[in-house]
């Protein structure tokens, strides 16, 4: 099932409290359905959920568009904001009361909220992509098996994920080295410059992969147990993935999809080599849940926790609706 969307060019005064989702194909996200469990759960009355579709790499207008209506709307609370993270930043940052220090950092929005009176953006993605990772990743695993990580695509996700793992108070339970790919050389220029400014020795590496087979290319020479991620949007905003039906994993790679809807076939190829490679595979859902809800909670002003029974419950319906 669809739902409704607005485009930039449509917007319309809010009639009742709103979180606006800033996305590509937002109609069809799980989010439609979860999101009405959620505000009933949290007890925000009457709140709804509006989608708000914009084409990959929209005119800078059109960020502005967006960004000025919901500054200017009483009822539109704020927005959480995917794929367009780093465009939207680029257009808007002038349009922000206050920007926080995450998303100074990284150069992009994932969340927008008001405040007394204030606009202000927000980066969380540096705090679900923490989350996720720690669902599924133990303690001293990078420290036991020497892995490296592989972020296919440089944009937001990977720039939140690349920091969470470089970071310096992990000691010794860190990979090895994390190696960027992405087919647009201004995005690996943008995410080194932004690595240069982290206090972390990780050892970073950026590779231009213009097509699938690059990728598959890099893939083979990580090291065994390696995590890697598609974080390229590919399988949910554009069909395909960033390897090929020829890329090998490493032996007991994790690999991670941070889609869990689409045609997801970087999963699709990950799960054909499951159990010869002996991989563990992750898709996307565990990430949605954190990103939101960390939204939610910002926006709508309320506290929710990252863990224990509140967080289970609001787990629990969102997974009803899969």
């Amino acid at each position: 099932m669809t739902f409704p969307t607005m485009t930039a060019l449509d917007l319309r005064p809010a009639t009742a409290p709103t979180l606006y989702f800033i996305g590509v194909t937002t109609g069809r996200s799980s989010i439609q359905h979860v999101f009405p469990r959620w505000a009933d759960a949290l007890g925000l009355d009457g709140a709804v959920l509006q989608g708000v579709d914009l084409p990959l790499h929209a005119p800078a207008d059109d960020y502005r568009r967006v960004v000025e209506f919901i500054a200017a709307d009483p009822l539109s609370l704020g927005a959480l904001v995917t794929t367009h993270k780093i465009d939207l930043y680029a257009a808007c940052r002038d349009l922000f009361d206050e920007i926080d220090p995450f998303a100074l950092l990284m150069g992009e929005t994932s969340c927008i909220s008001k405040r007394d009176g204030k606009l202000i953006c927000h980066a969380k993605d540096p705090i679900s992509s923490g989350l996720a990772l720690d669902a599924f990743i133990p303690d001293g695993y990078w420290r036991s098996t020497g892995a490296d990580a592989l972020c296919m695509g440089a944009g937001g996700s990977t720039i939140a994920i690349s920091w969470y793992l470089s970071r310096r108070e992990s000691g010794a339970d860190r990979p090895r080295r994390i190696v960027v790919t992405n087919r647009s050389p201004q995005r690996l220029e943008h995410i080194r410059d932004i690595h240069a400014q982290l206090d972390t020795d990780t050892a970073f590496e950026y590779v231009l992969t213009p097509s699938p087979a690059d990728n598959d290319r890099v893939l083979a020479h990580l090291a065994p147990g390696s995590l890697v991620v598609n974080a390229t949007g590919l399988g949910k905003d554009a069909p395909g993935s960033p390897l090929t039906d020829a890329g090998v994993f490493p032996a007991r790679a994790i690999a991670w999809d941070l889609n869990y809807r689409g045609d997801l076939v970087f999963l699709d190829q990950a799960r054909a080599q499951e159990d010869v490679r002996g991989l563990q595979v992750e898709d996307g859902w565990i990430y949605f849940v954190h990103g939101w809800t960390q939204v939610i909670a910002e926006v709508f002003h309320v506290e929710i926790p990252t863990a224990g029974p509140s967080f289970e419950r609001l787990s629990e319906l969102a997974l009803a609706t899969r």
